[in-house]
């Protein structure tokens, strides 16, 4: 087990991690680091955006239509002139940010248990 401090599966709970799948993707020039803007539809949610840098290990054509795994409940983050609503998950490797998937879809919005 790691050195984190442990949680109770309340504090789990309240996070809002849910599928959604990707609806659109456009180039974000004005972030500090490469990427892209990603709006999600999470179903009973509704669709979301985020700024995400994964551009190294994803193009647009390879994000749309895509099932991933988001965080709903952080409150908005302004990345420059671009308002994030919800948190893109992912594991960062030194190839790129993997985004998260699911292995079969399941309906937007559907929560992780």
């Amino acid at each position: 087990m790691s050195d984190q401090a442990t949680i109770e599966w309340s504090d789990f709970e309240r996070v809002l991690i849910c599928a959604g799948t990707v609806i659109r993707v456009e180039p974000f020039p004005e972030a500090r680091k490469p990427s892209w803007k990603v709006w999600a539809d999470f179903g009973p949610h509704g669709v979301c955006k985020t700024s995400a840098q994964i551009t190294l290990l994803y193009s647009a054509d390879d994000l749309v239509g895509r099932q991933i795994v988001g965080v709903l409940n952080f409150p908005p983050k302004q990345v420059g002139p671009f308002r994030s609503e919800f948190l893109l998950t992912g594991f960062h490797t030194d190839e790129g940010v993997v985004i998260t998937t699911v292995e079969r879809a399941v309906p937007n919005g559907t929560r992780l248990a």
